[in-house]
C-alpha cells in the first residue's frame, strides 16, 4: 500500500481535545515491530480526557506522580500505562506542555501486519485482534517502553489514512469511569458506525 503523509507534530497541540479525538478516526497507527516491517491500524474509536478539570483524567485537579508527569509534556508524545495487572493502554497527550489533556485509542482496524498481530494475539478471528484497547497494544508491541516517545519519532507515528465523514461518526459517554460523578457522562468517546473493530463496552 502506499504510505501516507506522516502528520505532523503541531498537530497534537490543540487544546480543543474531543475534536482532535473525532479528528483521529481514520488515521493509520503506524508501529514498526523489530525488523522496521510496518505493523498498522486505522483508528476506529478513541476517547478524549481533559486534564485538569476533569475527573476522569488521571491529571485530574494537576495530579502529578511518576506515573502522570508524561501527560504534563508538549502534545505529540504518547503516554502508555498498565490497568488491570495486565494490559497496557496507548494515549496521545494533547495541547501546549502543562496542560495534561490525553486521548485514549480505544479500538483500529488492522491494515498492516496483520499476520504478526496474529503471531503476537493468537489464534482468533480478525475482528477481535485489536478491538479494544488492551488488545491493540498487544497486537501492535505497545508496552510501557514507549512511555513518552514522540509521535514525530519513527517508533510510533500516524500517518493520513481515510477521510472519515461527520455522518459516519457516533460520540457518547466514555468507557469504565462510573467513579467520575457527572463528568462520566460527557460524550467524549468517538467511534466509526458500523466498524466490527469498535470496542464492546
Amino acid at each position: 500500500m502506499a504510505v501516507g503523509k506522516k502528520l505532523d507534530a503541531s498537530y497534537f497541540l490543540s487544546t480543543d481535545t474531543p475534536t482532535l479525538a473525532r479528528d483521529l478516526l481514520g488515521k493509520l497507527l503506524v508501529v514498526p515491530d523489530e525488523s522496521g516491517r510496518r505493523v498498522s491500524g486505522m483508528i476506529v474509536e478513541a476517547e478524549a480526557y481533559l486534564g485538569i478539570a476533569d475527573r476522569a483524567a488521571h491529571s485530574y485537579r494537576g495530579k502529578r506522580t511518576s506515573r502522570t508527569e508524561i501527560m504534563y509534556a508538549e502534545g505529540g508524545h504518547v503516554y502508555v500505562f498498565f490497568v488491570y495487572g495486565m494490559y497496557y493502554q496507548l494515549n496521545f497527550v494533547c495541547g501546549p506542555e502543562d496542560c495534561p489533556h490525553a486521548i485514549l485509542i480505544r479500538a483500529v482496524e488492522p491494515v498492516e501486519g496483520t499476520e504478526i498481530m496474529k503471531a503476537r494475539r493468537g489464534a482468533m478471528k480478525d475482528r477481535n485482534l485489536t478491538s479494544g484497547p488492551g488488545k491493540l497494544c498487544i497486537a501492535m508491541g505497545i508496552d510501557r517502553s514507549f512511555n513518552g516517545e514522540h509521535l514525530s519519532g519513527d517508533r510510533v507515528f500516524l500517518e493520513e489514512f481515510k477521510d472519515i465523514d461527520v455522518g459516519s461518526i457516533s460520540e457518547g459517554p466514555r468507557v469504565g469511569i462510573d467513579y467520575a460523578g457527572e463528568d462520566s457522562a460527557k460524550p467524549w468517546r468517538y467511534w466509526i458506525k458500523g466498524n466490527e473493530f469498535v470496542s464492546k463496552p
